[in-house]
């Protein structure tokens, strides 16, 4: 099974830009599809980003559609978010996670099968 690291997390303040990395495994990466998820404390998480296997297709929630691009590079096994124009609601544990089969259901916590440990951001005002 792949194994997923997140990194590029930090404390930024609100206007700023980072880019979060998530480094898979082994080359099991590119045929997965993969998504970015979010959770601020006390809150559920949620979908961010996806992304499918050959980056021909890329879904982003509304609220950060402008802001965030979610990339990939199959020759690297790494997934990218670009972040750019942060704001404090941002601020949450950014979580990567991979999922075969098709992108039906791409939004859903439960319809992807590995996960990483996350990376913390934090936006100040």
């Amino acid at each position: 099974q792949v194994q997923l690291v997140e990194s590029g997390g930090g404390l930024v303040q609100a206007g700023g830009s980072l880019r979060l990395s998530c480094a898979a495994s082994d080359r099991t990466f590119r045929s997965y599809h993969m998504g970015w998820f979010r959770q601020a404390p006390g809150k559920e998480r949620e979908f961010v980003a996806a992304i499918s296997w050959n980056a021909a297709v890329t879904y982003y929630t509304h609220s950060v559609k402008g802001r965030f691009t979610i990339s990939r590079d199959n020759a690297e096994n790494t997934l990218y978010l670009q972040m750019n124009s942060l704001k404090p609601e941002d601020t949450a544990v950014y979580y990567c996670a991979a999922r075969s089969g098709d992108l039906l259901g791409y939004s859903r916590v439960d319809a992807y099968t590995y996960w990483g440990q996350g990376t913390r951001v934090t936006v100040s005002s």
